[in-house]
C-alpha cells in the first residue's frame, strides 16, 4: 500500500476528471472467491479500480466517491469475535479508511440506501464494468438491474458501464506515477530471477510441470505470484498452449511467456524462446534473429508523440523484410503491408498497456484503453488485433512483443482461401509446419526521450547471450 497522500491525490484527479457529470461513483471491492467451499478460498485479489483509487487489499469492502460534494466513504463490517478467532485481531474499517486518507464509513448494509437515495433524487450512479460474476451480481442487487449490465462488454467496451467514469480511470491510470514505476521495476527484477530459474532448467528431457513449479516458488516468495499464467510449451505457436507436463525435446525451441506480481499487484512480462538443446539449428537461428531486429526496433522506435499503431506497422515491415530474405515471402514491402501479409506470422498486436493488470484496464474495453480517439481497429489479420495503438505519452507502460509462428491450420487456410497468393511461398513454408513459434517480449516506460526497459537487468536476449546463457 502506498501512503495516504498518494490515494488522496488519486481521487481528487479523478474529481477534477469528472468535473459537471454529478452524481455518485461506485467502486466495488472483490469478495473471497471459493474454490471448494466458503472456507476453501483461492488467494484473494483485489479489484484494481478499487485498490488504485483506496488502496485497501482486504475483501468485502466497497466506496462511493461523491462527484459533487468530493467525499468519499467506505462501507465494510468490521470483524466479529468469532472472525478474530481465525484471522486474529485486525484493524477496524474507520482505520483503515483512515490509513487511505478516507475519513467517512458506514456498515456494508448502508450502501444499498445511500445509493437508493441518489437514484431518488435523479442522480446518476456511474459505474466500472467488472470481471467478478460476484461482483455484478451484488451490483445488480444494489442497483436494481440485470448482472449482466455490469460485466465487461468485449473490446469495444461496455455499453452500460459510465462511459465518463471509464474513460476518466482509463486517462488517469494510463500514466503512472513515480510510486507505480518503482513497483513495476521491483516486478521485472524479481521475473528476471524467475524467469533466469526456468532458463537454467531447461534441458533435453526436463519436465515443463517441474520448471514451472521452480518458477512459481519464486513468484511467490519474492511477490504476490503469477501475473498471469504461465505459457511455457515447445508450441509457441499456440499462444496461450497449456502443454505444461510434457517432456522437453532435443531440437526443439520452449517458449516462455511469464510474469510476477508484486505485493503492490502491479504486473510484470516478458518473453523469451530458448534452443531445447542449448544452441539454436541453423534455421532457428534465422528467424530469431529477425525476431530480435524487430524486438530491438520496437524499442528504438518507442518514444512520446510516436502512436504505438505505426510502430506495430514498422516492426511487420522489418519483420517481412527478412521473411523475403529467407525466400518465404516476396514483393513489395509496401505491397505486402497494404494487403495484410504479415499477418500471417505475426496475429497478434506488437503490444498492450501493463499496470495493475497485465493487460491493463482491458476489461473496461479494449478499444477505448488501448485507442486514441479518432482510431479506428484495423481489419487486417494482426494489425487488427493490436490492443495499444494509442499516441505515446511519457508514463505510459507497454509491452513489446514480437513473434514469428508458423501455425499449420493458419497456412492451410490461407492456402486455401488464395490469400496472399501473389507474395507467400507456400511451398517453402512446408519446411516449416513443425516449427513452431519464437516471441521476445519486454517491459517498456515511455520517457521524455524516448523509453526504457523496466527493472535494473536485461534478460538474455540476442542468440549469442541466449546460448552463452545455457551453456
Amino acid at each position: 500500500m502506498f501512503s495516504r497522500e498518494i490515494y488522496q491525490g488519486r481521487r481528487s484527479a479523478l474529481l477534477d476528471r469528472m468535473k459537471g457529470q454529478g452524481g455518485l461513483a461506485l467502486f466495488m471491492g472483490n469478495s473471497n472467491s471459493p474454490a471448494q467451499g466458503a472456507d476453501n478460498a483461492y488467494p484473494f485479489r483485489q479489484d484494481s479500480g478499487f485498490l488504485y483509487y483506496f488502496g485497501l487489499d482486504v475483501p468485502d469492502l466497497a466506496a462511493t466517491l461523491d462527484l459533487d460534494s468530493g467525499e468519499a466513504v467506505i462501507y465494510g463490517d468490521d470483524l466479529s469475535l468469532d472472525d478474530i478467532i481465525w484471522t486474529g485481531p485486525m484493524p477496524s474499517v474507520r482505520e483503515m479508511a483512515e490509513s487511505v486518507g478516507v475519513f467517512a464509513t458506514a456498515p456494508a448494509g448502508d450502501l444499498e440506501a445511500v445509493l437508493a437515495r441518489a437514484r431518488d433524487a435523479g442522480r446518476q450512479v456511474h459505474f466500472l464494468p467488472t470481471a467478478r460474476t460476484s461482483n455484478a451480481l451484488k451490483m445488480g442487487a444494489l442497483l436494481s438491474r440485470d448482472p449482466h449490465d455490469f460485466l465487461p462488454g468485449g473490446k469495444a467496451g461496455s455499453p452500460t458501464a459510465s462511459t465518463a467514469l471509464v474513460r476518466a480511470v482509463i486517462s488517469q491510470r494510463l500514466v503512472k506515477g513515480e510510486e507505480e514505476i518503482a513497483s513495476i521495476d521491483a516486478a521485472c527484477d524479481a521475473a528476471f530471477e524467475m524467469h533466469t530459474v526456468a532458463r537454467e532448467s531447461i534441458r533435453p528431457g526436463a519436465n515443463g510441470r517441474d520448471i514451472l513449479g521452480r518458477m512459481a516458488d519464486v513468484a511467490s516468495a519474492r511477490g504476490w505470484g503469477f501475473s498471469f499464467q504461465t505459457i511455457l510449451t515447445e508450441h509457441g505457436e499456440i499462444f496461450h498452449c497449456p502443454s505444461r507436463d510434457a517432456r522437453l525435446t532435443p531440437g526443439r525451441l520452449v517458449l516462455v511467456d511469464a510474469g510476477l506480481e508484486s505485493d503492490d499487484h502491479y504486473a510484470s512480462d516478458f518473453t523469451r524462446t530458448y534452443p531445447v538443446s542449448g544452441r539454436f539449428t541453423p534455421r532457428q537461428r534465422d528467424i530469431y534473429k529477425i525476431v530480435c531486429d524487430c524486438h530491438d526496433l520496437a524499442f528504438e522506435l518507442a518514444a512520446p508523440g510516436v502512436p504505438y499503431f505505426d510502430v506495430h506497422v514498422k516492426v511487420a515491415a522489418r519483420m517481412l523484410e527478412g521473411l523475403s530474405a529467407l525466400g518465404l515471402v516476396g514483393g513489395g514491402i509496401d505491397d505486402m503491408l497494404e494487403n495484410g501479409i504479415a499477418g500471417l506470422f505475426l496475429p497478434h498486436g506488437l503490444g498492450h498497456n501493463m499496470g495493475l493488470d497485465d493487460h491493463d484496464m482491458e476489461d473496461y474495453g479494449e478499444d477505448l484503453v488501448g485507442y486514441d480517439p479518432g482510431q479506428r481497429r484495423s481489419t487486417q489479420p494482426g494489425l487488427g488485433s493490436l490492443r495499444m495503438a494509442r499516441k505515446l505519452v511519457p508514463g505510459n507502460v507497454v509491452t513489446d512483443e514480437p513473434g514469428i509462428y508458423f501455425i499449420p491450420e493458419l497456412i492451410a487456410r490461407w492456402k486455401a482461401d488464395g490469400l496472399g497468393r501473389d507474395f507467400v511461398n507456400f511451398s517453402r513454408l512446408e519446411e516449416y509446419l513443425d516449427f513452431g513459434g519464437i516471441r521476445l517480449e519486454d517491459d517498456l516506460l515511455i520517457t521524455d526521450k524516448g523509453a526504457r526497459r523496466l527493472g535494473k537487468r536485461r534478460l538474455p536476449a540476442t542468440i549469442e547471450e541466449i546460448e552463452d546463457a545455457m551453456n
